[in-house]
């Protein structure tokens, strides 16, 4: 019996944003969904505008994954997370250990598969590994976006600081998405199947 697959669901259990008042919480199941949706969104506008030749499948589940040692290691804020490099280089090693344990539940001949979508540092991946990140902030920055939209003003510093973080990333796909796509976020459902309230591109 293997406990793989049975540990990856519990990523629905480990909430996000611990320090902040939320309006409604967040766990790292849906956060991966989301960020994996926008990743494979980031490449796809890379192929299509930027004259990309990147594989926005494999975006989507490098993205799927990017959290999954959390399972074990909890979501850690990141204002302790990066508070020193002492702190930073010891969650790195716990972040190793938790990597190695996820990877032990399961048999042999698929593990190798999913060692490079767990441990994430093939040299083949970093192109998809920084719209990945990219992904990561946006799915942050619409966290945001949503809880400042029903009137939760504790995360207007983090949304102030995130868009300067994706702004500093000069991803052009990163910049079309935020021109066109993120706006959207702060609509009612009417809005959106309407069409009303959105810009024409």
């Amino acid at each position: 019996m293997f406990h793989f697959y049975a540990m990856l669901s519990r990523m629905k259990y480990i909430n996000r944003w611990g320090l902040m008042r939320n309006t409604r919480n967040e766990n790292i199941g849906e956060h991966s969904l989301d960020t994996a949706l926008l990743a494979h969104a980031l490449a796809t506008l890379r192929n299509t505008r930027f004259n990309g030749q990147v594989h926005a499948e494999r975006a989507a589940a490098l993205a799927l994954f990017h959290d999954v040692t959390e399972i074990i290691t909890g979501d850690l804020p990141t204002p302790v997370k990066y508070y020193s490099p002492d702190i930073r280089e010891a969650y790195r090693q716990v972040e190793d250990m938790a990597q190695k344990r996820l990877l032990s539940l399961l048999p042999e001949d698929l593990r190798k598969p999913y060692a490079s979508l767990i441990h994430q540092n093939d040299p083949e991946d970093q192109e998809l590994l920084i719209l990945v990140k990219a992904a990561d902030k946006l799915s942050a920055l619409i966290k945001c976006v949503e809880e400042r939209g029903m009137g939760n003003e504790e995360f207007t510093k983090a949304e102030q600081t995130l868009r300067q973080s994706l702004t500093e990333m000069k991803l052009p796909e990163v910049d079309c998405f935020l021109e066109e796509f993120l706006p959207s976020y702060q609509l009612t459902l009417d809005e959106q199947e309407s069409g009303s309230g959105l810009s024409e591109h």
